[in-house]
Protein backbone atom coordinates (compact mmCIF):
# COMPACT_ATOMS: atom_id res chain seq x y z
CA UNK A 1 0.00 0.00 0.00
CA UNK A 2 2.73 2.29 0.67
CA UNK A 3 4.40 1.73 -2.36
CA UNK A 4 1.22 2.23 -4.61
CA UNK A 5 0.86 5.75 -2.58
CA UNK A 6 4.56 6.48 -3.20
CA UNK A 7 4.45 5.83 -6.83
CA UNK A 8 1.08 8.05 -6.75
CA UNK A 9 3.09 10.81 -5.46
CA UNK A 10 6.01 10.59 -7.96
CA UNK A 11 3.64 9.92 -10.84
CA UNK A 12 0.19 11.38 -10.43
CA UNK A 13 -2.14 10.40 -13.16
CA UNK A 14 -2.40 12.73 -15.90
CA UNK A 15 -5.14 15.09 -16.34
CA UNK A 16 -8.04 14.63 -18.89
CA UNK A 17 -7.12 17.29 -21.67
CA UNK A 18 -10.63 18.22 -22.76
CA UNK A 19 -10.98 19.42 -25.97
CA UNK A 20 -13.91 22.55 -25.94
CA UNK A 21 -15.27 24.28 -28.86
CA UNK A 22 -18.62 26.80 -28.85
CA UNK A 23 -20.90 26.90 -31.81
CA UNK A 24 -23.53 29.78 -31.75
CA UNK A 25 -25.97 28.69 -34.76
CA UNK A 26 -28.40 31.49 -35.86
CA UNK A 27 -31.76 30.06 -37.27
CA UNK A 28 -34.60 31.84 -39.31
CA UNK A 29 -37.38 31.01 -36.76
CA UNK A 30 -38.14 33.11 -33.93
CA UNK A 31 -42.08 32.71 -33.97
CA UNK A 32 -43.49 29.18 -33.68
CA UNK A 33 -41.76 27.93 -29.91
CA UNK A 34 -42.86 24.42 -30.95
CA UNK A 35 -39.82 24.89 -33.48
CA UNK A 36 -37.62 26.45 -31.70
CA UNK A 37 -37.85 23.54 -28.79
CA UNK A 38 -37.32 20.98 -31.65
CA UNK A 39 -33.84 22.76 -32.36
CA UNK A 40 -33.16 23.03 -28.80
CA UNK A 41 -33.69 19.30 -28.24
CA UNK A 42 -30.47 18.51 -31.02
CA UNK A 43 -28.57 20.07 -27.89
CA UNK A 44 -30.03 19.21 -25.01
CA UNK A 45 -29.16 16.18 -22.62
CA UNK A 46 -26.75 15.41 -25.30
CA UNK A 47 -23.64 13.91 -24.19
CA UNK A 48 -20.45 15.62 -24.84
CA UNK A 49 -22.42 18.71 -25.58
CA UNK A 50 -24.35 21.61 -23.23
CA UNK A 51 -26.82 24.13 -24.04
CA UNK A 52 -26.02 27.12 -23.04
CA UNK A 53 -28.77 29.50 -24.15
CA UNK A 54 -31.19 30.23 -27.01
CA UNK A 55 -32.95 32.83 -27.30
CA UNK A 56 -35.64 34.20 -29.92
CA UNK A 57 -36.94 37.46 -31.41
CA UNK A 58 -40.47 37.62 -33.08
CA UNK A 59 -39.60 40.84 -34.98
CA UNK A 60 -36.06 39.64 -35.80
CA UNK A 61 -38.40 36.34 -36.46
CA UNK A 62 -34.56 34.26 -35.35
CA UNK A 63 -33.44 32.67 -32.72
CA UNK A 64 -29.72 32.05 -32.08
CA UNK A 65 -28.73 28.69 -29.65
CA UNK A 66 -25.62 28.78 -28.12
CA UNK A 67 -23.74 25.53 -26.91
CA UNK A 68 -20.34 24.07 -26.25
CA UNK A 69 -18.80 20.93 -26.38
CA UNK A 70 -16.36 18.19 -27.33
CA UNK A 71 -15.72 18.38 -31.25
CA UNK A 72 -17.57 15.10 -32.25
CA UNK A 73 -20.26 15.61 -30.14
CA UNK A 74 -20.84 19.14 -30.94
CA UNK A 75 -20.38 18.31 -34.67
CA UNK A 76 -23.06 16.15 -34.44
CA UNK A 77 -25.75 18.00 -32.45
CA UNK A 78 -25.13 20.56 -34.91
CA UNK A 79 -25.91 18.72 -38.48
CA UNK A 80 -28.87 17.45 -36.27
CA UNK A 81 -30.06 20.89 -35.44
CA UNK A 82 -29.80 22.19 -39.58
CA UNK A 83 -31.92 18.81 -40.16
CA UNK A 84 -34.24 20.38 -37.74
CA UNK A 85 -34.44 23.30 -39.28
CA UNK A 86 -34.70 22.21 -42.92
CA UNK A 87 -37.61 19.92 -41.95
CA UNK A 88 -39.68 22.63 -39.84
CA UNK A 89 -38.67 26.31 -41.66
CA UNK A 90 -39.91 27.45 -44.97
CA UNK A 91 -38.28 30.32 -45.98
CA UNK A 92 -40.67 31.33 -49.00
CA UNK A 93 -43.05 31.89 -46.18
CA UNK A 94 -40.82 33.20 -43.41
CA UNK A 95 -40.89 37.63 -42.88
CA UNK A 96 -38.64 39.38 -40.07
CA UNK A 97 -36.71 42.50 -39.44
CA UNK A 98 -32.84 40.23 -39.70
CA UNK A 99 -31.39 39.68 -43.34
CA UNK A 100 -31.36 35.78 -43.83
CA UNK A 101 -30.31 33.31 -46.68
CA UNK A 102 -30.91 30.07 -44.82
CA UNK A 103 -33.50 28.03 -41.89
CA UNK A 104 -30.50 27.55 -40.61
CA UNK A 105 -28.62 31.15 -41.62
CA UNK A 106 -25.08 30.77 -39.93
CA UNK A 107 -23.08 28.32 -37.95
CA UNK A 108 -19.95 29.70 -36.72
CA UNK A 109 -17.86 28.30 -34.54
CA UNK A 110 -15.38 29.34 -31.80
CA UNK A 111 -12.07 27.68 -30.49
CA UNK A 112 -12.47 27.65 -26.27
CA UNK A 113 -10.06 25.37 -24.86
CA UNK A 114 -7.37 23.28 -26.58
CA UNK A 115 -8.74 23.37 -29.88
CA UNK A 116 -6.63 25.13 -32.38
CA UNK A 117 -7.62 26.95 -35.02
CA UNK A 118 -6.70 24.43 -37.52
CA UNK A 119 -8.94 21.93 -35.73
CA UNK A 120 -11.68 24.38 -36.04
CA UNK A 121 -11.34 24.80 -39.36
CA UNK A 122 -11.39 21.04 -40.34
CA UNK A 123 -14.39 20.51 -38.12
CA UNK A 124 -16.15 23.40 -39.83
CA UNK A 125 -15.50 21.99 -43.11
CA UNK A 126 -16.53 19.06 -41.99
CA UNK A 127 -20.05 20.25 -40.56
CA UNK A 128 -20.34 21.94 -44.18
CA UNK A 129 -19.84 18.84 -46.04
CA UNK A 130 -22.01 16.73 -44.01
CA UNK A 131 -25.28 19.15 -43.58
CA UNK A 132 -24.79 19.21 -47.79
CA UNK A 133 -25.14 15.79 -48.09
CA UNK A 134 -27.70 14.80 -45.72
CA UNK A 135 -30.09 17.43 -46.37
CA UNK A 136 -28.93 18.86 -50.23
CA UNK A 137 -28.61 22.52 -48.42
CA UNK A 138 -25.45 24.66 -49.80
CA UNK A 139 -23.15 25.75 -47.54
CA UNK A 140 -20.43 28.70 -47.70
CA UNK A 141 -17.67 29.13 -45.94
CA UNK A 142 -16.83 32.69 -44.24
CA UNK A 143 -14.95 34.53 -42.04
CA UNK A 144 -11.64 32.46 -41.49
CA UNK A 145 -12.96 29.13 -43.48
CA UNK A 146 -13.71 31.22 -46.13
CA UNK A 147 -12.14 29.80 -50.03
CA UNK A 148 -11.73 33.13 -51.09
CA UNK A 149 -11.40 36.85 -50.06
CA UNK A 150 -14.97 37.80 -51.31
CA UNK A 151 -16.64 35.19 -48.98
CA UNK A 152 -15.09 36.05 -45.68
CA UNK A 153 -17.79 38.43 -44.63
CA UNK A 154 -21.48 36.86 -43.79
CA UNK A 155 -22.97 40.36 -45.18
CA UNK A 156 -21.50 39.87 -49.20
CA UNK A 157 -22.76 36.28 -48.90
CA UNK A 158 -26.21 37.52 -47.42
CA UNK A 159 -26.89 40.39 -50.02
CA UNK A 160 -29.96 39.66 -51.65
CA UNK A 161 -30.73 37.35 -49.25
CA UNK A 162 -32.73 34.05 -49.92
CA UNK A 163 -34.94 35.69 -52.81
CA UNK A 164 -31.78 36.81 -54.41
CA UNK A 165 -30.13 33.21 -54.20
CA UNK A 166 -31.20 31.74 -57.17
CA UNK A 167 -29.97 34.14 -59.55
CA UNK A 168 -27.14 34.81 -57.45
CA UNK A 169 -25.60 31.82 -57.21
CA UNK A 170 -25.90 31.45 -61.35
CA UNK A 171 -22.55 33.92 -60.91
CA UNK A 172 -19.72 31.66 -60.93
CA UNK A 173 -17.90 33.65 -58.11
CA UNK A 174 -20.88 32.48 -56.11
CA UNK A 175 -20.84 28.57 -56.25
CA UNK A 176 -21.55 26.87 -53.12
CA UNK A 177 -18.28 25.46 -51.25
CA UNK A 178 -20.19 22.38 -50.92
CA UNK A 179 -23.82 20.78 -52.06
CA UNK A 180 -25.87 21.45 -55.19
CA UNK A 181 -25.17 24.39 -57.28
CA UNK A 182 -28.89 25.96 -56.19
CA UNK A 183 -30.53 26.84 -53.35
CA UNK A 184 -32.06 24.43 -51.21
CA UNK A 185 -35.99 25.27 -52.42
CA UNK A 186 -37.42 25.73 -48.64
CA UNK A 187 -34.16 25.91 -46.77
CA UNK A 188 -31.86 28.36 -48.90
CA UNK A 189 -28.23 27.80 -48.14
CA UNK A 190 -26.23 27.82 -44.47
CA UNK A 191 -22.68 29.81 -43.72
CA UNK A 192 -20.41 27.94 -41.80
CA UNK A 193 -17.14 29.38 -40.42
CA UNK A 194 -14.81 29.62 -37.68
CA UNK A 195 -14.31 33.40 -35.93
CA UNK A 196 -13.09 34.86 -32.55
CA UNK A 197 -15.88 35.34 -29.98
CA UNK A 198 -18.47 38.30 -31.14
CA UNK A 199 -20.97 40.02 -28.86
CA UNK A 200 -24.83 40.42 -30.16
CA UNK A 201 -25.41 43.30 -28.75
CA UNK A 202 -28.74 45.86 -29.18
CA UNK A 203 -29.90 49.00 -28.07
CA UNK A 204 -33.68 50.34 -28.14
CA UNK A 205 -34.55 53.86 -28.82
CA UNK A 206 -37.57 55.52 -27.69
CA UNK A 207 -39.01 56.13 -30.82
CA UNK A 208 -40.66 54.09 -33.33
CA UNK A 209 -38.43 55.68 -36.33
CA UNK A 210 -36.69 52.94 -38.33
CA UNK A 211 -34.69 56.03 -39.97
CA UNK A 212 -33.32 57.49 -36.53
CA UNK A 213 -31.93 54.28 -35.87
CA UNK A 214 -30.90 53.28 -39.35
CA UNK A 215 -28.84 56.89 -39.22
CA UNK A 216 -27.48 55.60 -35.74
CA UNK A 217 -26.12 52.87 -37.16
CA UNK A 218 -24.40 54.18 -40.13
CA UNK A 219 -22.83 56.90 -37.83
CA UNK A 220 -21.52 53.54 -35.16
CA UNK A 221 -20.29 51.13 -38.15
CA UNK A 222 -16.88 50.42 -39.20
CA UNK A 223 -17.88 50.33 -43.01
CA UNK A 224 -19.07 53.52 -42.35
CA UNK A 225 -16.42 54.71 -41.06
CA UNK A 226 -16.95 54.61 -37.32
CA UNK A 227 -16.14 52.18 -34.58
CA UNK A 228 -13.46 49.64 -35.59
CA UNK A 229 -15.33 45.92 -35.11
CA UNK A 230 -18.85 47.19 -34.81
CA UNK A 231 -21.19 45.63 -37.60
CA UNK A 232 -24.82 47.54 -36.98
CA UNK A 233 -28.42 48.32 -38.65
CA UNK A 234 -31.54 49.75 -37.45
CA UNK A 235 -34.15 47.61 -37.14
CA UNK A 236 -38.19 48.03 -36.46
CA UNK A 237 -39.68 46.76 -33.59
CA UNK A 238 -42.94 46.57 -34.22
CA UNK A 239 -44.49 44.62 -31.10
CA UNK A 240 -42.67 46.91 -29.17
CA UNK A 241 -43.49 50.07 -30.91
CA UNK A 242 -39.71 50.87 -30.82
CA UNK A 243 -36.59 51.36 -32.73
CA UNK A 244 -33.39 49.49 -32.56
CA UNK A 245 -29.93 50.05 -33.63
CA UNK A 246 -28.94 46.22 -33.67
CA UNK A 247 -25.12 45.54 -33.73
CA UNK A 248 -22.40 43.02 -33.53
CA UNK A 249 -19.29 43.45 -32.18
CA UNK A 250 -16.85 41.34 -33.37
CA UNK A 251 -14.14 42.00 -31.47
CA UNK A 252 -14.77 43.63 -28.26
CA UNK A 253 -11.03 44.02 -27.49
CA UNK A 254 -10.80 46.35 -30.16
CA UNK A 255 -13.53 48.26 -29.60
CA UNK A 256 -15.69 47.77 -25.85
CA UNK A 257 -19.28 47.52 -25.10
CA UNK A 258 -19.46 50.24 -23.34
CA UNK A 259 -17.70 52.17 -25.99
CA UNK A 260 -20.41 51.51 -28.34
CA UNK A 261 -23.18 51.97 -26.09
CA UNK A 262 -22.03 55.31 -25.18
CA UNK A 263 -21.50 56.47 -28.76
CA UNK A 264 -24.93 55.09 -29.46
CA UNK A 265 -26.67 57.11 -26.37
CA UNK A 266 -24.15 60.25 -28.02
CA UNK A 267 -25.71 59.75 -31.23
CA UNK A 268 -29.00 59.15 -30.50
CA UNK A 269 -29.28 62.48 -28.34
CA UNK A 270 -27.84 64.55 -31.14
CA UNK A 271 -31.01 63.40 -32.80
CA UNK A 272 -33.40 64.40 -30.38
CA UNK A 273 -34.16 60.81 -29.13
CA UNK A 274 -33.10 58.76 -25.78
CA UNK A 275 -32.27 55.38 -24.98
CA UNK A 276 -34.78 52.65 -23.57
CA UNK A 277 -32.73 49.89 -22.81
CA UNK A 278 -29.93 47.47 -24.42
CA UNK A 279 -30.20 43.66 -24.93
CA UNK A 280 -27.64 41.03 -25.32
CA UNK A 281 -28.16 38.21 -27.66
CA UNK A 282 -26.55 35.03 -26.85
CA UNK A 283 -23.56 35.03 -24.32
CA UNK A 284 -20.63 37.54 -23.93
CA UNK A 285 -17.10 36.75 -22.62
CA UNK A 286 -16.56 38.25 -18.67
CA UNK A 287 -13.46 40.06 -19.24
CA UNK A 288 -16.12 42.08 -21.89
CA UNK A 289 -18.59 42.81 -18.99
CA UNK A 290 -15.66 43.72 -16.53
CA UNK A 291 -14.52 46.14 -18.95
CA UNK A 292 -17.26 48.17 -19.75
CA UNK A 293 -17.74 48.41 -15.24
CA UNK A 294 -14.22 49.48 -15.41
CA UNK A 295 -15.09 52.17 -18.01
CA UNK A 296 -18.13 53.13 -16.37
CA UNK A 297 -16.16 53.44 -13.14
CA UNK A 298 -12.98 54.61 -14.01
CA UNK A 299 -11.14 51.58 -12.25
CA UNK A 300 -7.57 52.08 -12.22
CA UNK A 301 -5.30 49.12 -12.88
CA UNK A 302 -8.37 47.00 -13.22
CA UNK A 303 -8.67 43.17 -14.46
CA UNK A 304 -10.61 40.45 -13.89
CA UNK A 305 -8.44 39.18 -11.38
CA UNK A 306 -9.86 41.51 -9.26
CA UNK A 307 -13.48 39.65 -9.22
CA UNK A 308 -14.32 37.64 -5.98
CA UNK A 309 -15.55 34.86 -8.18
CA UNK A 310 -12.39 34.71 -10.49
CA UNK A 311 -9.72 34.55 -7.64
CA UNK A 312 -11.77 31.54 -5.89
CA UNK A 313 -12.12 29.75 -8.67
CA UNK A 314 -8.33 30.06 -10.01
CA UNK A 315 -6.46 26.56 -10.25
CA UNK A 316 -3.38 28.90 -8.51
CA UNK A 317 -4.57 31.92 -6.28
CA UNK A 318 -2.26 34.90 -6.59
Amino acid sequence: MRGELFFQKRFPPQKTVHKILETVPNFSEGRNAETVERIADCFRGVPGVKLLDYSSDADHNRTVVTAAGEPAALLEAVVNAAGAACARIDLTKHTGQHPRIGAVDVIPFIPIQNVSEAEALALAREAGAEIAARYGIPVFFYEKSAAAPHRANLSEIRKGQFEGLAEKMRDARWRPDCGPAAPHPTAGVTAVGVRAPLIAFNVNLETSRLDIAAEIARRVRHSSGGLPCVKAMGVELKQRGQAQVSMNLTDYTQTSIYTVFERVKAEAERLGVNVASSELIGLMPLQALAAAAASYLKLESFSVSRILETRLFEETPQ
